[in-house]
């Protein structure tokens, strides 16, 4: 009876409870050390905390809660290492399961400020002029291409997942103007999809086929030909139609450089994430954000790691040619190359 009054009260005991000691990287980490563990200077990073402040903010101040910066600088450790979960949370001293609800919860956050394609006319014409001083290629206000992410292998629904290349992947529909900045974003299909089905079920090609839109895009062989949706000749047969398609693969080329640069700043983007499709569609999406920001403050890009974009594997056309694109086309070659 005793021993069992003594295992009683030892039970009853209320355990002390310990808390990690959490180091702020900000106060610790130089200015050239944030750019390179973090990809931001400490002004940006102390801006996007307050920014962000009312998502992440704690519902509670009890149990030593973790502040907003310290979740931003979790995150964006992961985001530009694409290390484990366990080594990111080192920064700040967390355990794994805490890391990875914080990066859920930052990748939530700015995932959703996606970027809204521009619809005014001044902002629009600064994308035209931006192009046209690239290679002369005339009102082109997009250059439109896939790139796929690297995941691992989902529970559920895997073979749709599994890409031509032989992985597992999100297939991720992206738009940039001549500076590399993402205009649009689509992050939800699964491997297996095809540029031209992505492009179709977009909010983008319903915009521009009701005319609400302006321009036109500039894609590769894997797109349908449209009046607002130029493609190259796959066989060009004149003079002016190989310049046509020279000035094309110039211009075009800036969204190949822009996913290069995206995934050297964000390696988890071209690493691969074991997570859900569900949450790497959210951190694909939290990248675009902060590439953007990045560019907007004029951060140096990295130039450590070469990452280049594979070579499309399409050798047709997809859909056919559409007669209004085959003339609008035809009219740029005349206009503009045959000179």
């Amino acid at each position: 009876m005793a021993h069992f009054n003594i295992c009683f009260y030892e039970r009853a005991i209320r355990r002390e409870r310990v808390f990690k000691d959490r180091s702020n990287p900000l106060e610790v980490l130089s200015e050239k050390e944030l750019l390179e563990k973090l990809r931001f200077t400490r002004h940006a990073i102390q801006e996007l905390a307050i920014d962000l402040e009312e998502h992440l903010r704690p519902e509670t101040s009890r149990n030593f809660s973790i502040s907003p910066l310290l979740h931003i600088c979790l995150a964006l450790r992961f985001f530009a290492t694409g290390c484990f979960i366990n080594t990111a949370a080192d920064l700040i001293g967390e355990h794994k399961s805490t890391a990875s609800r914080i990066i859920h919860r930052v990748a939530c956050a700015l995932s959703g400020r996606l970027p809204l394609y521009p619809t005014d006319v001044s902002t629009l014409n600064k994308v035209k002029a931006d192009f046209f001083n690239i290679a002369g290629f005339p009102n082109v206000v997009g250059a439109i291409d896939g790139t796929h992410i690297r995941i691992q292998a989902p529970s559920t629904h895997e073979p749709l997942f599994l890409n031509r290349k032989g992985y597992h992947s999100i297939n991720v529909q992206a738009i940039c103007d001549a500076k590399l900045r993402v205009l649009n974003c689509v992050a939800r299909w699964p491997g297996s999809t095809h540029d031209s089905r992505i492009l179709v079920n977009s909010q983008i090609h319903d915009a521009f086929e009701r005319g609400e839109l302006q321009g036109v895009l500039l894609g590769d062989s894997g797109y349908p030909l449209k009046p607002w949706l130029l493609t190259p000749f796959l066989n060009p047969v004149s003079v002016p139609q190989a310049r046509y398609n020279t000035a094309h693969t110039k211009t075009r080329n800036v969204i190949e450089r822009c996913f290069g640069v995206l995934k050297r700043r964000f390696h988890c983007l071209h690493a691969e994430l074991k997570m859900k499709p569900e949450k790497v569609c959210n951190i694909i999406c939290a990248c675009v954000v902060l590439h953007n920001m990045a560019r907007d403050l004029a951060l140096p890009d990295l130039e450590d790691d070469q990452i280049c974009e594979e070579p499309t594997l399409e050798i047709t056309e997809a859909g056919g040619e559409d007669g209004s694109g085959c003339y609008i086309r035809q009219m740029i070659v005349e206009n503009i190359f045959s000179v």
